[in-house]
């Protein structure tokens, strides 16, 4: 996608470019120069930064919020959004933590992750699809609605005492220093950029957000395929509170709290277009990395917290502002 592409979903060239000439050129390939010029930055700013288990530390970062960009991603192609997502971490990790309680075992215990992701999902999407309610009002109340649940049965109490081989999810290593989530990660990666890039039902979702009502009449039934993306963005909201719940070991309803804005920060700064229609899986993944390094560059140089969280504000700010500012000069 070109840099004008990311501000308007739609550009005419002056001339034709060669493949080539258009992929140099292209928002991903600007994030692949951001990505090597902070890894090389950080490599000089710390010692400890290129120790193998530090540079696997770092994937913890962005995996877990990447997973859920992935399907974020599609959801605002498709010209909606979800901002419950944290909201649904915390839920379905108090759901979890309430079975352990019980004495469920680890396969109960992903099942109850998913099946929780999913309901809230299903239940964002029959508000929005069948209502016609805005995505953005609805999600801001359900994020409310599902971490309010968190804390009405948690307090200011903990849920621990996760079997042993739960934890596997979130500090286990597949081999060396390849942690679990990583492979879950790329594996999850690759699956979401043949879903929008190669198949049918991705080529329905960029024409849904260019154009809903031209979709419509063109055949394509738009209400399913955003209840869908609504299902999908609640399953990988289950995905990342197995994940982060068994990294931690414990479930807090404070649990992800302000994940959302890092992960729309993460969508939008790989590109995706935040009005729809037009947007990458590998911008999204490139995106991911740069805001690991960055979070965790931070990290190792002790900056605190609320520092980080001034970067990341001004991060969606400029990946907004600057293209806009970029198409004005050339216009």
């Amino acid at each position: 996608m070109s840099l004008s592409e990311h501000t308007t979903g739609r550009h005419i060239p002056d001339r034709l470019r060669s493949p080539l000439e258009a992929r140099l050129k292209s928002w991903e390939s600007l994030l692949l120069l951001v990505a090597i010029a902070i890894f090389v930055a950080n490599s000089f700013a710390s010692p400890y930064f290129l120790n193998a288990w530090n540079l696997s530390d770092a994937t913890f970062n962005f995996s877990e919020k990447a997973m859920i960009a992935f399907a974020m991603a599609l959801l605002i192609i498709a010209g909606e959004i979800d901002l419950s997502v944290a909201a649904i971490i915390a839920l379905a990790s108090t759901a979890m933590g309430a079975a352990v309680q019980m004495g469920a075992g680890t396969p109960v215990l992903i099942g109850v992750g998913l099946g929780v992701g999913l309901l809230c999902g299903a239940f964002n999407g029959l508000l929005v699809t069948r209502f016609g309610l805005p995505s953005i009002v609805v999600t801001i109340g359900t994020m409310s609605l599902f971490r309010g649940i968190s804390y009405i049965v948690l307090g200011d109490q903990a849920f621990g005492g996760y079997p042993v081989d739960f934890t596997y999810f979130g500090r286990g290593y597949v081999f060396w220093v390849i942690s679990f989530e990583l492979v879950l990660f790329a594996l999850i990666a690759v699956i979401y950029g043949i879903v929008l890039h190669k198949t049918n039902f991705g080529r329905a979702i960029y024409a849904i957000g260019n154009n809903p009502t031209g979709a419509l009449f063109s055949g394509i039934r738009v209400a399913r395929v955003k209840f869908i993306l609504f299902l999908l963005t609640g399953l990988m909201s289950g995905v990342a509170a197995i994940c982060l719940t068994s990294r931690l070991g414990s479930t807090r309803p404070s649990i992800a709290f302000g994940w959302e804005l890092e992960i729309v920060t993460m969508v939008v700064l790989g590109g995706v277009n935040i009005l729809g229609g037009s947007g990458t899986i590998p911008g999204v993944v490139i995106a991911a990395v740069v805001m690991g390094l960055v979070t965790f560059g931070l990290g190792l140089l002790n900056v605190p917290g609320i520092v980080m969280s001034i970067v990341i504000g001004a991060l969606l700010i400029g990946v907004i502002a600057l293209p806009r500012l970029w198409a004005m000069r050339r216009g």
